[in-house]
């Protein structure tokens, strides 16, 4: 009688346990600043376990399915190519974990200027200690980032169609946005990855979530298509994006490379590198 009873009060111990563990909440994954980081798995991100075409990644999709609306405000009202704008923030800003993106809130590495007031932030870059522009929300940097490229600088931009993403890609490279050799490459190849020139409608309204490519429909290689190129002269651009604890000396012999060659194509500064960093890691 005994041992039916304890097997009785087990059966409602286990019961019990697995209705209070069933209430318990999900666990948080925090990524910074809640204002810069991307939510922990959205609706637009690629589902776990789905093979990916190279190149891309769930926090890459997390990133456009977060920002992909104020991408496309502020293409509606200054006629920068939403595209454009998600991509330099992806490649800036390595998906939102860069130390500038979550500490400064500045997803698109933009500096200080005589006429900036705002907060700054110290990091080295093209010299020791530049000045880099502080915001308190990521929004904000989305929108200076227009202001910033209204200017005489960037002025031959604007007489571009509004869906010519590849002519803004190399036309922000020509006007020396970055120095990075690849820039407009990469620009043009985060963007057919991702499939960003869906957005490049003018006076859209809303934005329709990006549809991750899946493992029947995604290539086994990417390639930049350029228009003054036949498919059979593409050049392929292979893309790295470097995970916790990754160094260029551990990156280098993956794709047949020396860390010298990483820092040159990629115009690095030195070799400091931080996860959701995306490097060229294909000879130019």
């Amino acid at each position: 009688m005994s041992k039916r009873i304890n097997k009785i009060v087990l059966w409602v111990y286990l019961i019990t346990l697995g209705s209070l563990t069933s209430c318990l909440p999900k666990q948080e994954v925090l990524r910074g600043p809640q204002a810069s980081a991307p939510p922990a798995q959205t609706s637009g991100s690629m589902p776990s376990g789905t093979s990916m075409r190279p190149g891309t990644s769930n926090i890459g999709w997390q990133y456009i399915e977060t920002y992909k609306s104020i991408a496309i405000e502020e293409m509606n009202r200054h006629g920068i190519p939403a595209s454009i704008k998600l991509a330099q923030g992806i490649l800036e800003s390595g998906n939102g974990t860069s130390r500038l993106a979550v500490e400064a809130n500045n997803h698109f590495g933009i500096k200080c200027t005589t006429d900036w007031s705002g907060g700054r932030s110290y990091h080295d870059d093209d010299a020791e200690n530049d000045c880099f522009r502080v915001y308190s929300r990521a929004e904000e940097s989305f929108r200076d980032h227009s202001q910033f490229l209204l200017r005489r600088r960037y002025e031959k931009l604007f007489t571009l169609r509004p869906n010519d993403y590849r002519g803004w890609a190399r036309g922000l490279k020509e006007a020396g946005y970055a120095t990075n050799p690849r820039y407009a490459d990469l620009l043009i190849d985060l963007i057919e990855r991702y499939e960003l020139h869906q957005f490049d409608t003018p006076n859209r309204r809303t934005a329709q979530r990006p549809v991750p490519p899946t493992p029947q429909t995604a290539p086994a290689d990417h390639r930049v298509e350029d228009e003054r190129h036949t498919p059979s002269q593409a050049r392929a651009l292979k893309i790295h994006e470097v995970t916790s604890g990754e160094t260029l000396i551990s990156i280098a012999p993956k794709y047949g490379l020396t860390p010298q060659e990483i820092i040159q194509i990629n115009g690095l500064r030195n070799g400091d590198l931080h996860p959701g960093q995306l490097l060229v890691v294909s000879k130019m």
